[in-house]
């Protein structure tokens, strides 16, 4: 492959991880069935873009505001820009696990597009412990954490997606064409990339979003594997979601 062909792929890759995890505008690239897989490596990259974005609305906004007023507009910013697509997964998930009792139910239910009682609750959780919590971390931290926290939270669909086959025989959906796909280089840069960023950011404070982060990834992986066999698209953003939290609860957590 010529440098040239390299870069146009390469760039090519990044604009599909752009496309796929938010809703900025980026140029139309042909289809390619492997594209999303190939992308993976750039999804910490494209946390750390989402959550500069938080940061510096957060900058502009913590002068004016209080800290609930301004730790609210930064949410609307951050489920704005992702489309809910994190949001969509916690409540898919929630309706599935919690309304199902076998396998088969658990993927029935969340493939239903209309959102329950478990899904409604997760997702009014998910919202207002990040509103509290974001709200609550230090003032002069905030930055640092929302930037940290959606470069990490991005980094668990590389080790989910390294470990974890599709819990579904078919092979649509967006979990079907990532699951047990991502290459150990894609892993071991995109850990690299994300734990780095946290430490540059956070410096000693970063040990514990690490922790939680890597703790959280674990476990949530070994209950998809428990409980259906694998993992789903929506499950890679039911461990996002629950990533947010547990990060932001780092950054609150009074010593």
């Amino acid at each position: 492959m010529t440098p040239m062909a390299h870069i146009r792929r390469t760039s090519a890759e990044f604009f599909a991880a752009v496309q796929f995890l938010t809703r900025i505008p980026m140029p139309s690239q042909p289809y390619e069935a492997d594209a999303l897989v190939r992308s993976l490596k750039f999804f910490p990259l494209v946390g750390l873009i989402v959550g500069g974005g938080a940061a510096f609305a957060h900058f502009l906004l913590s002068p004016h505001l209080s800290r609930l007023a301004a730790a609210f507009i930064v949410l609307l910013y951050l489920t704005m820009i992702t489309g809910c697509l994190h949001e969509d997964g916690l409540a898919d998930t929630a309706d599935g696990f919690g309304g199902g009792r076998s396998r088969e139910q658990v993927l029935l239910i969340m493939r239903d597009s209309r959102i329950g009682t478990y899904g409604g609750v997760a997702l009014a959780l998910s919202l207002i412990g990040r509103l509290v919590l974001i709200a609550s971390i230090p003032l002069s931290q905030v930055p640092y954490y929302l930037i940290s926290t959606t470069v990490l939270a991005r980094w668990t669909v590389l080790p989910l997606s390294y470990f974890l086959s599709s819990a579904r025989t078919q092979t649509d959906g967006q979990g079907a064409r990532i699951a047990q796909l991502t290459s150990t280089g894609t892993l071991v840069a995109g850990t690299v990339f994300s734990f780095g960023v946290a430490a540059l950011l956070l410096k000693t404070r970063a040990i514990a979003p690490i922790l939680a982060i890597i703790a959280l990834t674990g476990l949530t992986g070994f209950y998809y594997k428990r409980r259906i066999g694998g993992i789903t698209g929506d499950c890679f953003g039911a461990t996002i979601q629950l990533g947010e939290l547990g990060i932001y609860l780092c950054g609150a957590w009074v010593l």
